[in-house]
Parts: C-alpha cells; sequence; structure tokens
C-alpha cells in the first residue's frame, strides 16, 4: 500500500468517525439554543437590569460590552454533568433521562440447518444477557430428540460470543451441515441478522456470533457513571493511592509547576525586556528565543531525562523551559507595544531612561506579560502532567498513567477532572492578580 493511498485511507475514517459524532454535536448546539430561548423568556418576566451596561447597544470590537453570563456558565456545567449521568445510566437522575441501556435478558431466536442430505430442521437458541459482575446463568435447555439440537448460550452485557451450534448435534459442519437462515432470514457465511435485542451473525466458518443489543448508553469501563467517580475520589482522599494521599499527588504536581514557571518568568521577563529595549539583544536572542518556542516541551523529556535524570530536578527543568520562551515572548511583545507618544511626553517633561522604564514601559508591558503568564502556567501545568506519565512516583499524571494501565478508568476522569479544575483555578487566580496589580489594563 502507497503512503497517498494510507494517508487516503486515513482520512477517510477520520470522515467517517466525524460522521458518527456529528448528530452529537448538532445535538448538543440544539440544547444550547433551546436553553438559550428558555433563559431570555425567562428573563423577560424577571425585574430589567437598569445601568449603563444594560444601555449599550454596540458589543462588537467593545470588550467592556461583552461579559461572561453567569447563568449560561451554570447551565452548561449542569447540561454536561446530565449527559455524562444520562448516557452512564446515572443513579443520580431519574431514569427517563437515561439514554436505552445494553439489553439484560432474555432473548432467543431460532436458525435453519441444511443438513448432508439437503434436507433442513429448525432449532433455537436461548440466550441470557446478564450484567457485569452478576454470575453467568446455568441454561436448562431441552434439546429435543431431533438431529439439529436446541441450545442455549449466557452472555454478559456489551459483550459477544460465538455458539459453535453443531457441537451437541448428530451431524457437523464437518459432514457438511450448515447454517442457511436465521429466524426465516436467508443467511450466508459473513452475513448477519437483526433479531430482537439480539444481532446474530455467521462467521466465515459456519459458527454463530451472537451479540446483545448495547443501546447508547455507554460502558463502565469507558466511561462510568458520575457517582462513582465521586466514590473513587472519597476512596484516594482517604485511603491514598500508591501508597500517597491524593493531597500529596495534587501538591506535588503543583509544586513542580510553580517552582518551574517561578524560575521561568525570571529569566524570561528579563530576557523579553532586554530584546524590546536593545537591537543588540533582540538580534542575538530572537533567532534562539524563535527556534525553541515551536518546539513542544514534551519533546525535551527524553532529552531532560538524559540530563537531569527522572527525580525533581528533571520535571522543573522542564517546566523551567517551558514557560521560559512564553514568558520571554510576551514581556518583548509588551515592550514593543508601548505607545511611542507616552515615551516622547515622558521625555518632554523631564524624564531620565530609568524613570521611563519605571513609570512608562513596565507599566505598559505588563498587561502582556500577565496575558504571557497565564498562557505558560497552563502549559506549564499541561507539560508537568506529561512528565509525570513518563517518570514520577507521584503526581497528578502517575495516577492517570498507573490507572490505564490497569483499566481503572474512573481513576482517569477522576485525575482529568482534578488537573482541570486546578487549572481553571490557576487562571482565575491569575486573572485576580492581574485585576488588582493591572487595574489600569483596556483604559489606554
Amino acid at each position: 500500500m502507497s503512503i497517498f493511498t494510507q494517508l487516503v485511507s486515513e482520512l477517510l475514517g477520520i470522515l467517517a468517525t466525524f460522521v458518527m459524532v456529528l448528530p452529537y454535536l448538532i445535538g448538543y448546539v440544539l440544547l444550547i439554543m433551546l436553553t438559550l430561548g428558555i433563559w431570555r423568556i425567562v428573563r423577560r418576566f424577571m425585574t430589567p437590569k437598569q445601568d449603563f451596561g444594560a444601555l449599550k447597544t454596540v458589543t462588537f470590537g467593545d470588550e467592556s460590552a461583552v461579559t461572561s453570563n453567569s447563568a449560561a456558565s451554570v447551565i452548561s456545567i449542569v447540561l454536561i454533568f446530565v449527559l455524562w449521568g444520562s448516557f452512564t445510566g446515572s443513579r443520580w437522575l431519574p431514569s427517563v433521562l437515561h439514554m436505552p441501556g445494553a439489553f439484560k435478558g432474555e432473548a432467543g431466536f431460532s436458525y435453519t440447518i441444511e443438513l448432508p442430505d439437503g434436507s433442513t430442521q429448525d432449532a433455537t437458541v436461548d440466550v441470557v444477557v446478564f450484567g457485569a459482575g452478576e454470575n453467568p446463568p446455568k441454561l436448562l435447555v431441552d434439546e429435543g430428540a431431533q438431529s439439529a439440537k436446541n441450545d442455549g448460550v449466557a452472555i454478559q452485557a456489551y459483550r459477544n460470543k460465538l455458539l459453535k451450534w453443531d457441537a451437541n448435534d448428530e451431524f457437523s459442519r464437518k459432514d457438511g451441515a450448515k447454517i442457511i437462515a436465521v429466524d426465516g432470514q436467508a443467511i450466508a457465511p459473513g452475513g448477519e441478522v437483526f433479531v430482537p435485542n439480539l444481532r446474530v451473525a455467521v462467521t466465515p466458518k459456519g459458527t454463530l456470533n451472537i451479540e446483545p443489543d448495547k443501546g447508547v448508553q455507554m460502558e463502565p469501563i469507558w466511561l462510568p457513571a458520575p457517582e462513582a467517580v465521586k466514590d473513587r475520589l472519597v476512596e484516594i482522599a482517604t485511603a491514598g493511592f500508591k501508597n500517597f494521599m491524593l493531597v500529596e499527588h495534587l501538591g506535588y504536581s503543583l509544586f513542580r509547576v510553580v517552582v518551574g514557571f517561578f524560575f521561568g518568568a525570571l529569566v524570561g521577563i528579563p530576557l523579553g525586556y532586554a530584546m524590546g529595549l536593545s537591537d543588540w539583544f533582540r538580534g542575538w536572542f530572537d533567532p534562539i528565543v524563535e527556534f525553541m518556542r515551536p518546539v513542544p516541551p514534551l519533546a525535551l523529556i527524553p532529552l531532560v531525562i538524559i540530563w537531569a535524570g527522572i527525580g525533581e530536578v528533571g520535571k522543573i527543568i522542564l517546566l523551567f523551559l517551558a514557560a521560559l520562551w512564553i514568558m520571554a515572548i510576551a514581556a518583548r511583545a509588551g515592550v514593543s507595544g508601548v505607545r511611542i507618544s507616552k515615551v516622547h511626553a515622558a521625555y518632554s517633561l523631564g524624564a531620565s531612561k530609568w524613570q521611563i522604564m519605571r513609570y512608562v514601559i513596565v507599566p505598559n508591558s505588563l498587561p502582556e506579560i500577565f496575558t504571557g503568564a497565564r498562557v505558560a502556567m497552563g502549559v506549564c501545568w499541561g507539560t508537568v502532567v506529561a512528565a509525570e506519565l513518563v517518570a514520577a512516583e507521584k503526581g497528578a499524571g502517575m495516577m492517570i498513567m498507573v490507572a490505564s494501565k490497569f483499566q481503572q478508568t474512573d481513576v482517569v476522569i477522576l485525575g482529568i477532572i482534578l488537573i482541570g479544575a486546578i487549572g481553571f483555578a490557576i487562571d482565575m487566580l491569575m486573572r485576580w492578580a492581574e485585576k488588582v496589580m493591572v487595574p489600569w489594563k483596556g483604559r489606554g
């Protein structure tokens, strides 16, 4: 297979996946529009907001006119958890909100075999589908007196099972017997038939592949219910995970991020100022910064491990490199973005170079630096998790890595939620610090 053919095949696979996901995306957009319409109707019956912001008519290009709608944020989060619970059959939701789940119970079908002499006989298959963690029931099947005996099979939900229908028959596939119909529908090897609650296929070797209806709900091993993740959170918070408490895992990850970001900012901000104020420094460091900027920090993990080992020093060096270039570029952009009219005004008032630096350059570059700091902190948080996936005894990434090896999906999802929540909290803290320390942002 040529590279072009392989790429086309991969693209077609991606397109097929997108087509499968598209109805869910459209449904989610429709839910957003529905909640927006309901909220607008509800808001009409509420006391109208009478302030300056309510009188604004211009929104495009006016940053202060468009703010985050708290109601939309709450509805969005609640809707995500409702969808999560709906597709996992959560006990926290009423059953009326549950998506159709996997079939459990009794089912069956008949099949027709053609004997070596050309005659046909019918037999039945009794199917019992049981849930995960339950013991498979014992089936008492009346095989009948004819040469084609009846069969029975127990299958766990979300699984399928091969049935050698001729194991108890007088004539086997080796003798030339074969299945020609299932529930009266003609079938050949490689074909399939859908009967109530079951999909029955005939394999190329002539056996039956029985697959119960999986419904729309996700199997717990792929996506556990919200309460399962909550129970795992309580368990890890009280008993720990891999000899360390949850607070220790998250604390070590946060410590690495803060230290790595601190040293990255400590070096990156002065470097950015030097590049923004001196053409010599910019010419010297610009190729280095622009070369390292697109290199993902994860690509440096093998090199850092070789140089500094798998201990804390190596992880902090990796985070330092992740933050360094972002902070340098942010500081350089902040200095370059200072309006020259402000510098001229300061000079006309008799300000010295250090006074211009103190009262003009630094205050006007701080908004860009804080924006870079938020980006750098997010990159560092994602990088430390990836670094812990490679080599660590403690940390959120280590939890996810170990849990994935043992298919503990609830721990993996718990780790993802905690990582996202802490990352969001860090970003909110950075926003608050920017609001307190740079109150003049956006005011010219």
